[in-house]
Formats: C-alpha cells, sequence, structure tokens
C-alpha cells in the first residue's frame, strides 16, 4: 500500500493560495532582518570548546577554581626605523601609548607593563628599536572578544597620527578579530564569484531570464531566513561566527538547485499540453517528492556533525541543517505559488538562441551526447566500469599522505595586521607570549619532596628542549595545585608545538612524574588543538557509520531497493576519496595551487574532511535521487532496464549539469577567499561534485546499472512490508519500449 505523503498536495494547495503563501514568507523575511539586526551578534562566538571533557578542559577547570576566570593576554609592539627604546622620545611614545591602552576602561583592560616601568630586558628586541608591551584584557575569553574593537582603535588611532613609530598587536582575541573580519570578506567574495555564475548557468539551462532569477531570488530569501532563525536559536547556544558563512554557501547551494529542478519539471509537464494547474501538481508528484526525500538525506547527513563533542561542529552542522530546512520549505510552498501566480510568464525574457535550442530538446527520443555517452558505456560496462573506478581510486591515492591540523595565524594573509604582528613577535621576541603551554599539577600538597623533585626535573627537559622558552612556576595559596607555564617558540598551532606538546604529554611528565602521585594536566591554545584533533579523529568512524546507516534505510525505504543505496553509497565513497586526494595534492603536496591561487600548507584542516564528507555524501545524494527517480519511473512504465537508465540521463543531464556548475560556482566561490580553511572547504566540494555528475553519473552509474539489470531494484520478500514512499510520483501508463536487458 503506498504511503500517504501528500507532497503534491502541498504544492497544489500553495499554488492555489499564492498571495497568502507569498505574505507569510514576506513577513518571515521582514522578521527575519529584524531578528538579523537585534540578535545576531549575541548568537555568535569565535570560542570553540569540547564537550567530553577532555585533559586540557580538566586543566583549565582547575585553573579557574584556584585564580577565577583566565584572562587573555595581548601584546603590543612599537617600533622605530629611527630611534631606539633609549632615546626620550621613544619612551615618551610608548607611555603615551600604554596611557591610552590603560585609558580603555578597567571593565576592558585590567593591567600591563612596559620595559621602562619593569626594566626586563626581554620586552626589547635585539636592536633596541622595538619593545612591546603585554597587557591582559577583562573578563574571559568572549568578553575580550567583544572589548578587543576598543583597544584596535588605540592603535589604529596610533598609525594614522604617523609619528615615526610603528604598532602593532597580537593575541588571541585581536587574532579572533582578524579571522572574523577575513572570513565576513571572503562571504562576500563568495557571493561576488558564485550569484553570477548561477545565473548564468540557470539562463543557459532555461533559455529565459524569468526562470533563471527565480531560483536566485529564492535562494538568497532562503539564506536570510535561516540567519535569522539562527540568532533566535543562537539565543539558546551560540553559534561559530564561521556559521554564516556555511549557510551563505549552503543556502546557495540547495536553494538555487531544489528551484532549478522543481522549475524545469513545471515547464516540462506545461510542455506536454497539461494546464497550469495540472502542471504544479504533476510537478510536486515527482520533482518536489524528489527534492524533499534529497533534502531529507541532507539533513541525515548533517545530523552526524551533531555527535562531535565539539561547538564548531555542531554549530556548523546546525547552521547548514536550518537553511536546508528553510530551503527545502521555500521549494515545496513559495515556488509553487510563485508558478501559480506567474504561470507561462515564468518563460518570459527568453535569451535568443537559446531559449528556441531547448525548446527543439525532446527527451522522449532518442539522441543528444548524454544519450550517446550512456549507450557506450552501457555497450562496454565492464570496462567503463573498471576504468570509472580506477580513476577515482587513483585520484584518492594522496589521502594516505594527509595531515591534519589547525589553520594559526601564520595561515592569514601576509598583509594582515594579525600576520605582520605575529612574524614580528616570531622573529624579534617570542610569539608563545600570547598563548603560553600551561602545565597545572593537582595534589593534596605540591610541597612533597618527591612533588618537588619532579617538578625540577621537568623543568630541566624543558630548558634543554628548544622548542620551549622560559619556565615559571607559581603554586596556589592551599598548595593544592601548582602551575608551571612556558613558551613556546612558535606559532602555537604549528606542527612543531603540536609534537613538542605531544611529546610533553606522553613522554616527558610521564617519565619525570614516574612512581609520583600527582595529577598532571597540560593546557593552553596547543593542547586544546590536540585534544580537538583526537576527538576528530575518535568520532569520524562513529559519524561515517551513523550517516551511512541512516541513509541507507531511508534510500532503501524510498527506492523500495537493497541495491540501489548500496550501490549510491559505494560510490558516494569514491567521490569523497577523490576529492580528499585532491586537497592533499594541491594544498599538501602544491601542486598547481599556484594556479588556484590557494596557500599550500603542511596540515588539512582538522575539521575539513569530515565536515566535507557529511556535506558532500549528502548533496551528490541530491544528484542520485532525481537520476534514479526518472530512471525508476520510466522503467515502471516499459520494464526496459537499458532504455530507462538511457532515458533517466538524457532528460535528467542538463539539469544535473547545471545544478552541479551552480554547486562547483558556489564553492569555488568560497574557495577563493582568503582563509585557508575556507579554501580546503570550497576546494574539496566543488572537486567531488563535478567528479559526481560527470564520472559518477556517466559512467559509473549507467555501468552498473546495465550489468545488474533487474536486480538494481531487488528487495527480498522479508522487506516487503517496508512502506512504499515514491519519488517519482503514481506510475503511469506503461509506453512502449525495447525486452528487458540484463
Amino acid at each position: 500500500m503506498a504511503f500517504g505523503f501528500s507532497i503534491e498536495g502541498l504544492a497544489a494547495g500553495s499554488a492555489r493560495r499564492p498571495w497568502l503563501v507569498v505574505g507569510a514568507w514576506v513577513a518571515l523575511l521582514v522578521t527575519s532582518f529584524f531578528l538579523i539586526a537585534t540578535l545576531l551578534s549575541d548568537a555568535l562566538t569565535t570560542e570553540i570548546r569540547l564537550t567530553n571533557d577532555p585533559e586540557s578542559e580538566r586543566a583549565d577547570a582547575l585553573l579557574e577554581a584556584w585564580r577565577g576566570e583566565e584572562h587573555g593576554t595581548e601584546v603590543v609592539s612599537v617600533r622605530s626605523e629611527t630611534l631606539t627604546v633609549d632615546d626620550a622620545a621613544f619612551e615618551a611614545y610608548v607611555g603615551q601609548i600604554f596611557a591610552d591602552i590603560i585609558a580603555v576602561g578597567p571593565d576592558k583592560v585590567i593591567g600591563g607593563t612596559t620595559f621602562y616601568q619593569s626594566g626586563d630586558e626581554s620586552l626589547v628586541s635585539e636592536g633596541r628599536n622595538i619593545t612591546i608591551l603585554p597587557f591582559q584584557m577583562a573578563g574571559d575569553e568572549l568578553d575580550a572578544d567583544d572589548n578587543i574593537g576598543d583597544v584596535l582603535k588605540v592603535i589604529d588611532r596610533a598609525n594614522e597620527e604617523n609619528e615615526g613609530f610603528q604598532v602593532q598587536i597580537a593575541g588571541s582575541a585581536s587574532i579572533n578579530h582578524e579571522f572574523q573580519e577575513v572570513a565576513e570578506k571572503d562571504l562576500q567574495t563568495g557571493e561576488a564569484f558564485g550569484i553570477p555564475i548561477a545565473l548564468g548557468v540557470l539562463v543557459l539551462v532555461f533559455g529565459a531570464l524569468t526562470a533563471a532569477i527565480v531560483p536566485v531570488i529564492l535562494g538568497i530569501l532562503s539564506i536570510i531566513i535561516a540567519v535569522g532563525l539562527t540568532a533566535v536559536f543562537g539565543q539558546v547556544f551560540q553559534f561559530s561566527f564561521f556559521v554564516t558563512n556555511v549557510i551563505t554557501m549552503m543556502g546557495l547551494a540547495v536553494g538555487i538547485d531544489y528551484s532549478l529542478f522543481i522549475v524545469s519539471r513545471y515547464r516540462e509537464e506545461r510542455a506536454k499540453g497539461l494546464d497550469k494547474q495540472a502542471a504544479i501538481h504533476a510537478t510536486g508528484a515527482t520533482a518536489s517528492r524528489a527534492v524533499f526525500f534529497s533534502g531529507l538525506t541532507v539533513v541525515l547527513a548533517l545530523l552526524g556533525m551533531l555527535l562531535i563533542p565539539s561547538t564548531i561542529f555542531r554549530s556548523l552542522g546546525a547552521g547548514a541543517i536550518i537553511v536546508v530546512v528553510v530551503s527545502m520549505a521555500v521549494s515545496l510552498t513559495l515556488l509553487p505559488a510563485i508558478l501559480g501566480i506567474l504561470g507561462d510568464r515564468i518563460n518570459s525574457l527568453r535569451v535568443p538562441f537559446v531559449g528556441q535550442a531547448i525548446e527543439r530538446i525532446d527527451h522522449e527520443h532518442a539522441g543528444g551526447i548524454w544519450d550517446r555517452i550512456t549507450r557506450t558505456v552501457m555497450r562496454y560496462p565492464v570496462i567503463s566500469l573498471l576504468a570509472a573506478v580506477g580513476v577515482m581510486l587513483a585520484l584518492a591515492i594522496p589521502y594516505l599522505d594527509i595531515k591534519t591540523g589547525s589553520a594559526g595565524v601564520s595561515t592569514l594573509p601576509r598583509d594582515t595586521d594579525a600576520y605582520e604582528s605575529y612574524a614580528l613577535l616570531r622573529d624579534e621576541f617570542n610569539f608563545g607570549l600570547v598563548s603560553p603551554t600551561e602545565i597545572v599539577l593537582h595534589d593534596g600538597d605540591i610541597t612533597r619532596p618527591e612533588v618537588q623533585e619532579a617538578i625540577g626535573r621537568l623543568e630541566e627537559r624543558l630548558a634543554a628542549d628548544p622548542m620551549f622558552g622560559p619556565a615559571t612556576f607559581e603554586a596556589s595559596p592551599d598548595k593544592s595545585t601548582g602551575l608551571l607555564s612556558v613558551t613556546i617558540n612558535s606559532d602555537p598551532m604549528a606542527d612543531g608545538a603540536v609534537d613538542a606538546v605531544r611529546n610533553l604529554r606522553d613522554e616527558v611528565i610521564p617519565e619525570t612524574f614516574a612512581g609520583v602521585d600527582a595529577e598532571v594536566l597540560v593546557t593552553g591554545v596547543t593542547a586544546s588543538n590536540i585534544d580537538y584533533y583526537d576527538t576528530t579523529a575518535d568520532f569520524t568512524p562513529v559519524v561515517f557509520i551513523f550517516v551511512l546507516g541512516l541513509s541507507f534505510v531511508l534510500l532503501t525505504i524510498v527506492f523500495r531497493s537493497l541495491v540501489v543505496p548500496l550501490k549510491a553509497m559505494l560510490m558516494n565513497l569514491l567521490s569523497v576519496g577523490a576529492s580528499y586526494g585532491a586537497l592533499v595534492l594541491v594544498f599538501q603536496k602544491g601542486f598547481l595551487n599556484e594556479v588556484f591561487g590557494f596557500q599550500q600548507v603542511d596540515i588539512i584542516e582538522a575539521w575539513v574532511p569530515l565536515w566535507t564528507f557529511s556535506i558532500l555524501f549528502g548533496l551528490s545524494m541530491d544528484y542520485h535521487v532525481f537520476l534514479l527517480s526518472r530512471i525508476r519511473e520510466r522503467f515502471n512504465q516499459t520494464g526496459d532496464n537499458t532504455e530507462s537508465v538511457a532515458y533517466g540521463v538524457r532528460s535528467t543531464a542538463g539539469i544535473i549539469t547545471g545544478a552541479a556548475l551552480i554547486m562547483a560556482a558556489v564553492f569555488m566561490g568560497i574557495a577563493l577567499g582568503d582563509l585557508v580553511m575556507f579554501q580546503q572547504m570550497g576546494f574539496g566540494l566543488a572537486v567531488a561534485v563535478l567528479l559526481d555528475a560527470t564520472i559518477v553519473r556517466s559512467v559509473l552509474v549507467p555501468a552498473a546499472m546495465q550489468l545488474l539489470g533487474k536486480a538494481n531494484w531487488y528487495l527480498p520478500p522479508v522487506l516487503r512490508w517496508l512502506p512504499e514512499i515514491r519519488t517519482e510520483g503514481p506510475e503511469g501508463p506503461r509506453v512502449s519500449g525495447g525486452a528487458e536487458a540484463s
């Protein structure tokens, strides 16, 4: 018995009361603008936390119990090309800068020092023309991020006055501020690149400006409403400030594509002679159903992100889910309403030559380049399958050399203030001053001789390691907790720092504290990142199993086949593997990275592979659902496997190619930004989408379906109880077709 899910009823109802539906969505849009203006800033954060109580979190809890909330450190540098710190003018200028920073207020800056106050020569460069002013921000990390803007105004004002000095600042809050500014710039770059290309592709697909503009407008609408909802949900739990980049990327990709599939099917039904309302109903029974189930697959894939005990994974995953759900809702209600209002005017503003060429296309009869490719592949299915799999596996081979990590300040564009400040501290001082590694000792009495001897051995080991700088020790008033703070002579996120802290945890501390009954924990930026890497690695198989399992169940129900979902998952994994290999080849190994304008780096951002898997698995299912829906629809009518596959490919070729180009353009727009993490994410997604829409769709799918024949739709009797949920709509009358090919 068919499952009574009436997507077509929703579409037809929206088309019958179009202005009511449009009015409701306009009200949501206006409300979203208000929510964004009033709530969004409080909903976003630069903080990244793990919720599985790793070592760094336990150490931070001990420090907070002892010293209260942790204050962020910022380091201001003052440099002169002509004077040294021994000149009175230099001293006067530093005094004025220091006074201006302290004048920001004790609620934002709680103290600092200068070389002239402390006499500490470590605050002066070897050439004596640079000095640094370390100070602490008030409140916790989030407070520092909120308040750093006032300090940056002091720095900007000093540089604008240009009295022969250059003033710069580096610290967690100022670096976070720089990352946020670059992320916003990257967002604008992605929009400026992706939207015009998407519009151009839509014009070529539809041959009419009106039909091309509608999906773009609906995609932008979905983004705005999704950001508004994020602002609301962010009052309960905060989102990473990168969530707006992800929402924009996903909103443009799926929002435009879903509208593309529905508008194209509506035009096809009208061309068959159905009246407007009947065409909308038929579109709802076919393309709208496919949109619903493909969107549901994307959501299931993204749910895997919520399993990871990391606030950045959960916030980015939740943001992507929100925009996908909104895009689905827009496509299933607002778009039918617009079609109900426009009718055939959806084809207005035709593009000369292109529109006429599209009108002459007849999918009912064999012909065209995609039809010829499909039939050639099915004529030699074994050779085609082996060749395609070989290409995908060859692309995946570099993945065996992948190294994951986290983008530090050293990956920022070279012309940013944060990078220049980092470079100065790295070359002239010790960047580890900004974020030292903190070794926390917890025991009933750390003054015990065996504990003190172990601390001494640890200090000796640290002093002998060139990766570590000077170390200082202090104890809590009750002598139950001690802190050994040591600087790292590197960007805390660089490979060298990560290796040094791993060695500290795994070898140095166990060896120096062997036989001593005391808890020794390591925290700091580097240690926190190590916990983040390890958590990501530990949960990767969990996410893979969860996403693959749920998707298999959904696709089994949708297509009433065990073979179709198994085959789809294997093909998607090939696309993911090839994408991973391309990432390593371009970013780690530097192959063609300069051609694309990408930085060559030592690592792939730790969250990118897992995030890419979830996004790709969901999005690539779009193509499978739409393509297989048309194949299944034809197979139900003809019973001819070969002709059904050929028909399915040629009838969806233009639409899927257009959709893939739009997605690739959106993702490459993100990749053209300055942040390495977004370069990697955008490039990896673009590569996988293009591979999925070409090699997978035009070679792997036809070859595999030809080899399997009727077995494609095999469902064992024991599962015949599953509800029948069609994406291809009710079975139509059987049409003529050849004999079943096996």
